[in-house]
Protein backbone atom coordinates (compact mmCIF):
# COMPACT_ATOMS: atom_id res chain seq x y z
CA UNK A 1 0.00 0.00 0.00
CA UNK A 2 1.46 3.37 -1.41
CA UNK A 3 0.41 6.62 0.37
CA UNK A 4 1.61 9.90 0.27
CA UNK A 5 0.54 12.05 3.46
CA UNK A 6 -1.56 14.96 1.77
CA UNK A 7 -2.39 16.48 5.40
CA UNK A 8 -1.42 20.06 4.75
CA UNK A 9 -1.13 21.79 1.63
CA UNK A 10 -0.34 25.75 1.93
CA UNK A 11 -1.24 27.77 -1.02
CA UNK A 12 1.67 30.09 -1.98
CA UNK A 13 1.42 32.98 -3.89
CA UNK A 14 3.38 32.71 -6.83
CA UNK A 15 4.02 36.34 -7.37
CA UNK A 16 5.77 36.43 -4.22
CA UNK A 17 9.76 35.20 -4.67
CA UNK A 18 10.34 35.59 -1.10
CA UNK A 19 7.05 33.12 0.15
CA UNK A 20 8.18 30.49 -2.80
CA UNK A 21 11.91 30.05 -0.82
CA UNK A 22 10.26 30.17 2.61
CA UNK A 23 8.07 27.37 1.39
CA UNK A 24 10.97 25.33 0.62
CA UNK A 25 11.13 25.25 4.74
CA UNK A 26 7.85 24.82 5.78
CA UNK A 27 6.31 21.31 7.48
CA UNK A 28 3.64 21.00 5.38
CA UNK A 29 2.86 17.94 3.20
CA UNK A 30 2.46 19.27 -0.43
CA UNK A 31 2.69 22.99 -1.81
CA UNK A 32 -0.07 24.94 -4.36
CA UNK A 33 2.13 27.47 -5.90
CA UNK A 34 -0.80 29.85 -6.69
CA UNK A 35 -0.89 31.77 -10.36
CA UNK A 36 -4.48 32.55 -10.09
CA UNK A 37 -6.69 33.86 -7.13
CA UNK A 38 -3.10 35.52 -5.38
CA UNK A 39 -2.30 36.92 -8.32
CA UNK A 40 -2.86 40.27 -9.80
CA UNK A 41 -3.76 40.24 -13.72
CA UNK A 42 -0.55 42.49 -14.05
CA UNK A 43 1.47 40.13 -12.26
CA UNK A 44 0.48 37.19 -13.91
CA UNK A 45 3.92 36.98 -16.20
CA UNK A 46 5.96 37.69 -13.51
CA UNK A 47 3.89 34.87 -11.01
CA UNK A 48 4.43 32.43 -13.82
CA UNK A 49 8.01 32.61 -14.61
CA UNK A 50 9.19 32.87 -11.17
CA UNK A 51 7.03 29.75 -10.31
CA UNK A 52 8.70 27.43 -13.37
CA UNK A 53 12.13 28.58 -12.33
CA UNK A 54 11.50 27.55 -8.77
CA UNK A 55 9.81 24.36 -9.41
CA UNK A 56 12.65 23.58 -11.95
CA UNK A 57 15.54 24.17 -9.59
CA UNK A 58 14.23 22.01 -6.88
CA UNK A 59 14.78 22.01 -3.54
CA UNK A 60 11.39 21.20 -1.84
CA UNK A 61 12.75 18.24 -0.48
CA UNK A 62 9.81 15.48 0.31
CA UNK A 63 7.03 18.21 -0.11
CA UNK A 64 4.55 17.64 -3.00
CA UNK A 65 4.78 20.52 -5.25
CA UNK A 66 1.38 21.52 -7.42
CA UNK A 67 1.01 24.65 -9.40
CA UNK A 68 -2.18 26.13 -9.74
CA UNK A 69 -2.62 27.45 -13.11
CA UNK A 70 -4.90 30.22 -14.05
CA UNK A 71 -8.79 28.90 -15.71
CA UNK A 72 -9.91 27.61 -19.05
CA UNK A 73 -11.67 31.34 -19.11
CA UNK A 74 -9.10 33.17 -19.00
CA UNK A 75 -6.12 34.21 -21.59
CA UNK A 76 -3.20 33.22 -19.49
CA UNK A 77 -3.65 29.09 -18.69
CA UNK A 78 -2.01 28.08 -22.25
CA UNK A 79 0.96 29.99 -21.36
CA UNK A 80 0.48 28.82 -17.34
CA UNK A 81 0.58 25.26 -18.84
CA UNK A 82 3.65 25.43 -21.35
CA UNK A 83 5.99 27.02 -19.00
CA UNK A 84 5.01 24.73 -16.03
CA UNK A 85 4.87 21.60 -17.69
CA UNK A 86 8.04 21.96 -19.08
CA UNK A 87 9.21 23.01 -15.24
CA UNK A 88 7.77 19.12 -14.28
CA UNK A 89 5.63 19.89 -10.85
CA UNK A 90 4.33 17.05 -9.55
CA UNK A 91 1.16 18.61 -10.44
CA UNK A 92 -0.98 21.17 -11.61
CA UNK A 93 -4.24 22.37 -10.37
CA UNK A 94 -7.07 23.65 -12.87
CA UNK A 95 -9.81 25.58 -11.20
CA UNK A 96 -13.10 25.24 -11.53
CA UNK A 97 -13.71 22.29 -12.87
CA UNK A 98 -17.21 21.72 -14.04
CA UNK A 99 -17.52 18.79 -16.55
CA UNK A 100 -14.89 15.85 -17.71
CA UNK A 101 -14.37 18.20 -20.74
CA UNK A 102 -12.54 20.63 -19.11
CA UNK A 103 -10.37 17.73 -17.82
CA UNK A 104 -9.67 16.71 -21.38
CA UNK A 105 -9.04 20.08 -22.83
CA UNK A 106 -5.72 19.68 -20.00
CA UNK A 107 -4.79 16.53 -20.88
CA UNK A 108 -4.91 17.33 -24.66
CA UNK A 109 -2.37 20.34 -23.97
CA UNK A 110 -0.25 18.57 -21.69
CA UNK A 111 0.30 15.74 -24.82
CA UNK A 112 1.14 18.66 -27.76
CA UNK A 113 3.63 19.81 -25.21
CA UNK A 114 5.22 16.38 -24.36
CA UNK A 115 4.65 16.84 -20.72
CA UNK A 116 6.00 14.36 -18.68
CA UNK A 117 3.46 11.81 -17.68
CA UNK A 118 5.09 11.45 -13.85
CA UNK A 119 2.56 15.23 -13.80
CA UNK A 120 -0.84 14.41 -12.25
CA UNK A 121 -3.60 16.65 -12.79
CA UNK A 122 -6.18 18.19 -9.77
CA UNK A 123 -9.12 19.38 -10.66
CA UNK A 124 -10.87 22.27 -8.12
CA UNK A 125 -14.03 21.43 -7.26
CA UNK A 126 -16.04 24.80 -6.79
CA UNK A 127 -18.93 25.74 -8.87
CA UNK A 128 -22.41 24.74 -8.86
CA UNK A 129 -22.36 22.36 -12.21
CA UNK A 130 -19.43 20.49 -10.39
CA UNK A 131 -21.28 19.47 -7.72
CA UNK A 132 -24.09 18.42 -10.43
CA UNK A 133 -21.16 16.32 -11.94
CA UNK A 134 -18.61 15.21 -9.09
CA UNK A 135 -19.46 11.60 -10.52
CA UNK A 136 -18.73 12.46 -14.22
CA UNK A 137 -15.87 14.12 -13.11
CA UNK A 138 -14.32 12.00 -10.99
CA UNK A 139 -14.88 8.95 -13.11
CA UNK A 140 -12.65 10.61 -15.98
CA UNK A 141 -9.59 8.96 -14.00
CA UNK A 142 -10.95 6.28 -15.96
CA UNK A 143 -8.88 7.22 -18.24
CA UNK A 144 -5.54 7.37 -17.92
CA UNK A 145 -4.71 10.00 -20.40
CA UNK A 146 -6.42 12.74 -17.85
CA UNK A 147 -3.92 12.36 -15.56
CA UNK A 148 -6.56 12.64 -12.59
CA UNK A 149 -5.43 12.37 -9.22
CA UNK A 150 -7.84 14.12 -6.83
CA UNK A 151 -10.22 17.07 -6.07
CA UNK A 152 -9.72 20.06 -4.32
CA UNK A 153 -12.73 21.20 -3.05
CA UNK A 154 -12.95 25.54 -3.34
CA UNK A 155 -15.55 26.22 -0.98
CA UNK A 156 -15.02 30.07 -0.78
CA UNK A 157 -16.13 30.29 -4.80
CA UNK A 158 -18.74 27.93 -4.19
CA UNK A 159 -20.15 29.88 -1.52
CA UNK A 160 -20.02 32.82 -3.59
CA UNK A 161 -21.95 31.28 -6.35
CA UNK A 162 -24.42 29.33 -4.32
CA UNK A 163 -25.56 31.80 -1.99
CA UNK A 164 -24.61 29.41 0.67
CA UNK A 165 -23.23 31.32 3.88
CA UNK A 166 -20.00 30.39 5.41
CA UNK A 167 -21.00 29.13 8.81
CA UNK A 168 -19.32 27.63 11.78
CA UNK A 169 -20.02 23.68 11.43
CA UNK A 170 -20.67 24.15 7.50
CA UNK A 171 -23.83 21.95 7.56
CA UNK A 172 -25.18 24.09 4.62
CA UNK A 173 -22.05 22.49 2.73
CA UNK A 174 -21.85 19.04 4.33
CA UNK A 175 -24.20 17.52 1.15
CA UNK A 176 -22.00 18.87 -1.16
CA UNK A 177 -18.44 17.84 0.65
CA UNK A 178 -19.95 14.20 1.02
CA UNK A 179 -21.06 14.19 -2.58
CA UNK A 180 -17.43 14.87 -3.81
CA UNK A 181 -15.61 12.69 -1.21
CA UNK A 182 -18.00 9.55 -2.17
CA UNK A 183 -17.30 10.54 -5.82
CA UNK A 184 -13.11 10.75 -5.41
CA UNK A 185 -13.48 7.60 -3.00
CA UNK A 186 -15.17 5.69 -5.95
CA UNK A 187 -12.58 6.40 -8.62
CA UNK A 188 -9.52 5.70 -6.78
CA UNK A 189 -9.07 9.84 -5.64
CA UNK A 190 -7.44 11.57 -3.08
CA UNK A 191 -9.38 15.17 -1.83
CA UNK A 192 -8.50 17.92 0.14
CA UNK A 193 -11.20 19.95 1.65
CA UNK A 194 -11.28 24.45 1.42
CA UNK A 195 -9.35 26.74 3.35
CA UNK A 196 -10.47 28.14 6.60
CA UNK A 197 -10.78 32.03 6.45
CA UNK A 198 -10.57 33.21 10.00
CA UNK A 199 -7.02 33.01 10.47
CA UNK A 200 -7.66 34.15 14.51
CA UNK A 201 -9.92 31.25 15.39
CA UNK A 202 -8.02 28.50 15.75
CA UNK A 203 -10.42 26.85 17.63
CA UNK A 204 -12.43 27.11 15.17
CA UNK A 205 -10.17 25.87 12.45
CA UNK A 206 -9.22 22.77 14.84
CA UNK A 207 -12.99 21.75 15.11
CA UNK A 208 -13.37 22.43 10.75
CA UNK A 209 -10.18 20.14 10.59
CA UNK A 210 -11.68 17.73 12.82
CA UNK A 211 -15.14 17.61 11.00
CA UNK A 212 -12.81 17.13 7.56
CA UNK A 213 -10.91 14.28 8.94
CA UNK A 214 -14.17 12.03 9.80
CA UNK A 215 -15.65 12.76 6.96
CA UNK A 216 -12.47 11.11 4.86
CA UNK A 217 -10.68 14.20 3.27
CA UNK A 218 -7.00 13.25 3.09
CA UNK A 219 -6.13 16.51 4.40
CA UNK A 220 -7.30 20.60 3.69
CA UNK A 221 -5.85 22.89 1.93
CA UNK A 222 -4.10 26.41 4.20
CA UNK A 223 -3.82 30.03 3.90
CA UNK A 224 -1.42 30.63 6.40
CA UNK A 225 1.67 28.77 7.81
CA UNK A 226 0.61 28.82 11.22
CA UNK A 227 -2.13 27.02 10.22
CA UNK A 228 0.06 23.62 9.20
CA UNK A 229 0.87 22.26 12.55
CA UNK A 230 -2.40 21.97 14.01
CA UNK A 231 -3.74 20.31 10.73
CA UNK A 232 -0.78 18.43 10.37
CA UNK A 233 -2.22 16.90 14.11
CA UNK A 234 -5.69 16.80 12.94
CA UNK A 235 -5.12 14.38 10.02
CA UNK A 236 -2.62 12.16 11.58
CA UNK A 237 -3.32 8.69 13.60
CA UNK A 238 -3.24 9.12 17.06
CA UNK A 239 -1.05 6.49 19.25
CA UNK A 240 -3.82 5.10 20.15
CA UNK A 241 -5.46 4.53 16.59
CA UNK A 242 -2.08 3.52 15.57
CA UNK A 243 -2.06 0.65 18.53
CA UNK A 244 -5.47 -0.53 17.93
CA UNK A 245 -4.86 -0.43 14.14
CA UNK A 246 -1.36 -3.10 14.60
CA UNK A 247 -3.84 -5.03 17.50
CA UNK A 248 -6.51 -5.68 14.52
CA UNK A 249 -3.88 -6.83 11.88
CA UNK A 250 -2.12 -8.87 14.33
CA UNK A 251 -4.94 -10.57 15.47
CA UNK A 252 -6.00 -11.40 11.65
CA UNK A 253 -2.56 -12.93 10.84
CA UNK A 254 -2.61 -15.56 14.22
CA UNK A 255 -2.42 -18.92 12.70
CA UNK A 256 -5.86 -19.62 13.91
CA UNK A 257 -7.46 -16.71 12.13
CA UNK A 258 -6.02 -17.43 8.96
CA UNK A 259 -9.21 -16.97 6.33
CA UNK A 260 -11.62 -16.22 8.68
CA UNK A 261 -14.06 -13.37 8.08
CA UNK A 262 -14.55 -12.17 12.03
CA UNK A 263 -12.81 -12.44 15.16
CA UNK A 264 -13.35 -11.77 18.38
CA UNK A 265 -11.23 -9.15 19.56
CA UNK A 266 -11.35 -7.66 23.63
CA UNK A 267 -14.90 -9.16 23.58
CA UNK A 268 -16.32 -8.01 20.17
CA UNK A 269 -16.45 -8.87 16.87
CA UNK A 270 -14.01 -7.03 14.48
CA UNK A 271 -14.51 -7.84 11.01
CA UNK A 272 -12.33 -8.33 8.05
CA UNK A 273 -12.72 -4.99 6.65
CA UNK A 274 -11.87 -3.22 9.85
CA UNK A 275 -8.38 -5.19 9.45
CA UNK A 276 -8.27 -3.60 5.78
CA UNK A 277 -8.93 -0.05 7.60
CA UNK A 278 -6.52 -0.71 10.01
CA UNK A 279 -3.65 -1.57 7.48
CA UNK A 280 -4.48 1.93 5.72
CA UNK A 281 -3.92 3.56 9.02
CA UNK A 282 -0.83 1.99 9.64
CA UNK A 283 0.36 2.69 5.92
CA UNK A 284 -0.52 6.49 6.78
CA UNK A 285 1.19 6.89 9.96
CA UNK A 286 4.57 4.84 8.52
CA UNK A 287 4.14 7.19 5.38
CA UNK A 288 3.86 10.37 7.77
CA UNK A 289 7.29 9.44 9.42
CA UNK A 290 9.25 8.55 6.33
CA UNK A 291 7.86 11.45 5.10
CA UNK A 292 9.76 13.56 8.17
Amino acid sequence: MTIRPRRSVLYMPGSNARALEKAKTLPADALILDLEDAVAPDAKETARDQVAAAVAAGGFGSREVIVRINGLDTPWWIDDLNAIGKAKPDGVLLPKVSSPAHLQAIADRLVDIGADHAIRVWAMMETPLAMLNAREIAGAATDSETRLAGFVMGTNDLAKDTGARLVPGRANMVPWLMTCVAAARAYGLAILDGVYNDLSDAEGFAQECAAARDMGFDGKTLIHPNQIGPCNTAFSPSEAEIAQAQKIIAAFELPENQGKGVVSMDGRMVERMHADIAQRTVAIAQAIAAHG
